[in-house]
């Protein structure tokens, strides 16, 4: 199966523009500007040879350890790469040699462009089901992103266990990928363009929250989702009535049993995001601006790399009812 991958990543798609759907290149939200600048200093055959979904880029990296599961050509390696700056470290895992070999013949391209001294990037071959295996250390990682990789492994729970344990405590799997609106049938399993164009292996989006929460993270937080059109009549009649989207999820690797509601103000100090953060798809923190949020929220920004970005009241505390509530708005209906 992971030979097969490897042809589909390796030798069938020279280009992106060999997807035959929109499925693997469907952002859920316009990239900002401040991204597309980052961007346009990656290498043209890195980005050329690029295959992802969504838009992986979480707040507040300066100086992290981070981890790109499925790092392909490297893209979002060498975008990240200057968004942690010099003191920060990526490493791209790949399973695919001509993938990888992209990556890394461009690594010092790269480092002299963005001024570094020394390269803060490296790429490891192996699986992302088996990163301790690849010979990447127990929580040694601050944040991991993937970008429509997961829906490609057959044990997508080996990968969040695999994930959960280099993650050090506090950390983030921020991720896309694309999810289905029921269990795929075994046909839909098999199909080997569907499955290479990122549908085949679609989780139903329910079986995503089962699974993190038996590994251990905290339930996942969903970001943004948009609806992903096929726009291939072959392949809408193999798969019927099912809706798919390209949607991004937070888990965090934080203490489970503090459920209690707290008070929030954010600081307003995260670079690129200082007047309104958006966290998830319920919760957008509006600088000195006091919010009540759920006991999982208020778990995650406690014990997060996110802790000393906002001033937290203690449960019960004066001025408790002040607090905005947050409406929930309709993120979540897209998935039903």
């Amino acid at each position: 199966e992971n030979q097969e991958k490897d042809d589909y990543y390796g030798q069938v798609l020279k280009n992106a523009s060999d997807l035959k759907t929109n499925a693997c290149v469907t952002p859920a939200k316009p990239i900002p500007a401040s991204i597309r600048q980052v961007l346009k200093k990656v290498h043209p055959e890195v980005d050329a040879r690029y295959y992802g979904c969504g838009l992986v880029v979480p707040e507040s990296l300066e100086g992290c350890r981070i981890l790109d599961l499925g790092s392909g050509s490297g893209r979002d390696c060498y975008m990240l790469s200057q968004l942690v700056g010099e003191n920060g470290h990526v490493t791209g895992i790949d399973m695919t040699d001509n993938q990888l070999e992209v990556a890394r013949k461009h690594v010092d391209y790269h480092m002299k462009e963005f001024g570094y001294q020394k390269p803060n990037v490296n790429f490891v071959q192996g699986f992302i089901e088996a990163l301790t295996e690849a010979g990447l250390e127990k929580s040694s990682f601050d944040v991991i992103i993937s970008n429509c990789v997961v829906n490609l492994s057959p044990d997508k729970k080996r990968v969040l266990a695999e994930a959960y344990s280099v993650l050090k405590d506090g950390g983030e799997l921020y991720f896309s990928d694309v999810y289905s609106s029921g269990r795929l049938t075994e046909e839909m399993k098999t199909h080997k363009v569907l499955w290479g164009e990122c549908l085949g292996g679609a989780l139903w989006w329910k079986d995503l929250l089962q699974l993190a929460e038996e590994v251990g993270f905290s339930p996942p937080r969903l970001v943004t989702a948009k609806f992903i059109t096929i726009g291939n009549k072959e392949l809408q009649d193999v798969l019927g009535d099912f809706k798919f989207v390209s949607a991004t999820y937070r888990l965090f690797k934080v203490p489970k049993g503090n459920t209690e509601p707290r008070q929030v103000m954010y600081n307003g100090d995260i670079r690129g995001v200082e007047d309104s953060f958006e966290f998830d798809c319920q919760y957008t923190f509006k600088a000195n601006e006091a919010v009540r949020v759920d006991g999982e929220v208020a778990a995650i920004l406690t014990h997060s790399r996110f802790a000393g970005d906002f001033t937290f009241q203690q449960p019960g505390g004066p001025g408790e009812p002040c607090g905005v509530k947050p409406k929930v708005s309709g993120c979540f209906a897209i998935l039903l």
